[in-house]
């Protein structure tokens, strides 16, 4: 099992990526290791893992990346397309138990469940009651929801999302203004910052970075350390900015 690392030191925000790729040009951010996500795990502590949405994964590989890294590592995964964009949250039942089957591997490592949704899904009360209602009887991992139509910002759906112990996630760039800052459970924070002013593309500067840093501080809530994901991966500009704001707030 690997060991705890020292750059784990500093739990007051939990910073990490999406995905593990690592860049040639950053390998020296790392420590040694077998693959790629175990070097990733030498300097972070969260991972993100976007590729469960496009595909589904193998229970035994969930189990190799348990294996692969430190206890105390934590991993977030994304909830399927067949899910949220496909079904857009209807008859969903046998989609659920097919990837719980799977991240069940994961054991006590699997920290997060994201459930990003289309732009075009408007909130409907009673299908999306219906549907949290499936989701939380499969399991009690914290869940934070990534709507991207201004009618899930509402008070009703805001509430909706809270009653199931669901948190709603804070992006940039904001798709509404209200999208810029963690809502509903905030007992699990969770940031994601996809790049700006191009998503997945654009890098983030380090006063753009501090902004991002202090605004965290200061609506973490009280519950967990939040978590900070880094999406602009497109030219490997994630793991440099994690790195940058993992350095900012240990300071």
């Amino acid at each position: 099992m690997p060991t705890m690392t020292p750059a784990w030191r500093h739990d007051r925000i939990k910073v990490g990526c999406a995905g593990w790729s690592i860049p040639s040009r950053h390998a020296h951010l790392f420590g040694p290791g077998d693959s790629a996500l175990a070097r990733y795990a030498t300097r972070f502590p969260v991972v993100e893992i976007n590729s469960s949405f496009y595909r589904p994964h193998q229970p035994e590989t969930y189990a190799r990346w348990a294996a692969t890294v430190p206890e105390g590592f934590r991993f977030c995964v994304k909830l399927p397309r067949n899910v949220s964009h496909e079904r857009r949250l209807q008859d969903t039942g046998a989609a659920l138990d097919a990837f719980f089957s799977q991240v069940r591997e994961l054991g006590e490592k699997l920290g997060r469940l994201l459930l990003q949704l289309p732009p075009s899904l408007a909130y409907d009360a009673r299908t999306a009651s219906t549907f949290l209602r499936m989701l939380r009887r499969r399991t009690d991992v914290a869940i934070v929801c990534e709507p991207r139509h201004a009618s899930w910002f509402t008070d009703d759906a805001t509430g909706m999302l809270e009653r199931h112990g669901i948190g709603r996630a804070a992006v940039d760039p904001a798709p509404v203004p209200d999208a810029a800052h963690p809502g509903a459970d905030r007992s699990h924070s969770y940031w994601r910052w996809h790049g700006a002013p191009r998503i997945y593309y654009s890098e983030y500067d380090r006063d753009a970075l501090r902004a991002l840093a202090e605004r965290v501080v200061r609506e973490r809530g009280q519950g967990d350390a939040p978590w900070v994901i880094f999406d602009n991966t497109a030219q490997g500009f994630a793991i440099q900015n994690a790195a940058q704001m993992q350095d900012m707030v240990a300071a």
